[in-house]
């Protein structure tokens, strides 16, 4: 079992510029549409929620975008992150295959998510910005968010979704601890929460929910605007610097990916690893299969239908072309709370519906497995989220050791789960149950898309 096991970087070999996949792609996606006239939407319309240099990132066709100084300042805090050889996992499944983690746990919120936070805060304090809202649903964007605020001298308002406020109150305490306020959601302090509340009094809440109610309060205030950790073109964009960094790793590993593995919620995490490699792929320089993993409570991309719906539960968003379970989908209160959304990213739907990557759903138990599998034999425990990943890793690495193939595996460990210690205890207790989302429920969810 000799050898290397960490592949480092230094900071001068930080990426300077993240990368946008958009212009290299057979086609575009469909843009956002404005639900009261159909239109695509323009920059006038998103003005109210984000400020002007990230809506240019979300609608722009550079390939690459250069990341300013200022964030990269803050990056150096953590980034480069680790590589690194899950040489006793590969020992503890008996696999000839070799199994790589880009470890981004090592962030100080324990998770990628600062690697848009910070330079969200950024352009927003730039421009004079006062105070962002958001959602946040396990907590890891809200705490991120609210680390980056604090970077830059912004008020930093949160809506965690019921569940996990209730789940991982350590979660909020981090939240506060970096300055922000924290509200479970739904709540009783905008429109969007008053009407889940009087329909549903006990209504433990979804990310669609908390969206609606961080971009009321935005929408209502000229000083603050919203925040979003996942699923739109500049929060993957910003991720990017994940397998940009993953891909000089391996190089120096000497080895290129067979198979790329990585979590799906929303898509950042997913959109941060495997982007860059799929330059790689479509320019013909290797040629990895690139596998998305999410719930099997919450299956948007092996059970959702492509089509425009609402990226929030109360219409308020523009309308976007994505893999969605229905803007009024409610998910079983899983554990893996960064992925409990209804719909996922529209570049990353448009991906799929290209062909270019596949998807497989798993259930919760077998994450878990796969957690505390890979906890006694690396040392890490890792977060619910990328367990789905490492479930997926586990299934190709005995594939591999069934047929004798010695692949390389790739995947991105999103973050550590010190505060998310409870999922694990109910696993280990034998209280964890595996949600399935009843037919019956998506195609009620689905019958209430918006026409387009």
């Amino acid at each position: 079992m000799s050898g290397r096991t960490k592949y480092l970087l230094d900071e001068d070999s930080m990426p300077t510029q993240w990368y946008n996949i958009v212009p290299d792609l057979p086609e575009p996606p469909p843009p956002p549409l404005h639900p009261a006239t159909g239109q695509p939407v323009g920059p006038d319309d998103l003005a109210p929620l984000f400020p002007q240099a990230l809506i240019g990132q979300e609608v722009t066709t550079d390939r690459f975008v250069d990341i300013p100084g200022e964030v990269i300042d803050v990056y150096r805090l953590w980034r480069p992150s680790p590589l690194f050889r899950a040489r006793r996992l590969e020992k503890a499944l008996g696999t000839p295959a070799k199994i790589y983690y880009k470890y981004e746990g090592v962030s100080p919120v324990g998770s990628h998510k600062p690697n848009t936070a910070v330079p969200q805060a950024f352009y927003n304090a730039a421009e004079g910005i006062t105070r962002l809202t958001t959602e946040t649903g396990a907590g890891q964007w809200g705490s991120a968010l609210a680390f980056s605020c604090a970077q830059y001298g912004i008020d930093c308002e949160v809506w965690q979704v019921r569940a996990s406020y209730d789940q991982k109150p350590y979660r909020k305490l981090m939240m506060e601890t970096y300055g922000a306020t924290v509200h479970p959601s739904p709540s009783d302090l905008t429109e969007s929460g008053r009407k889940v509340l009087a329909e549903h009094p006990d209504s433990t809440g979804s990310l669609g929910i908390a969206i609606s109610e961080a971009v009321e309060k935005a929408a209502s205030d000229e000083g603050t605007r919203y925040a979003l950790g996942s699923v739109l073109n500049h929060v993957l964009l910003h991720q990017t610097v994940i397998g940009e960094e993953a891909l000089k790793q391996l190089e120096l590993a000497g080895d290129t990916p067979d198979v790329l593995v990585g979590c799906t919620g929303g898509g950042s995490n997913f959109g941060g690893l495997a982007f860059p490699f799929l330059r790689e792929k479509l320019a013909g320089r290797m040629s990895p299969t690139i596998r998305a993993v999410e719930p099997a409570a919450c299956p948007s991309l092996t059970r959702g239908r492509y089509a425009y719906d609402f990226g929030d539960t109360a219409g308020l968003t523009p309308l976007l072309k994505m893999h969605t379970l229905g803007h009024d989908f409610i998910p079983d209160p899983i554990h893996a709370g960064g992925l409990r959304y209804h719909g996922m990213s529209p570049l990353l739907s448009h991906i799929y519906e290209l062909g270019l990557i596949e998807a497989v759903a798993v259930p919760q138990q077998e994450c878990f497995s796969a957690g505390v599998r890979f906890a006694r034999a690396e040392g890490i425990i890792p977060a619910p989220e990328p367990t789905h990943a490492l479930a997926a890793c586990v299934r190709e690495a005995l594939r591999c050791k069934e047929s004798g193939e010695e692949k390389v595996i790739l995947t991105a460990l999103c973050g550590h789960a010190h505060l998310d210690l409870p999922a694990y205890g109910a696993y280990l207790a034998g209280d964890m149950i595996d949600h399935e989302l009843p037919q019956e429920t998506l195609e009620a969810s689905l019958a209430a898309l918006p026409a387009t």
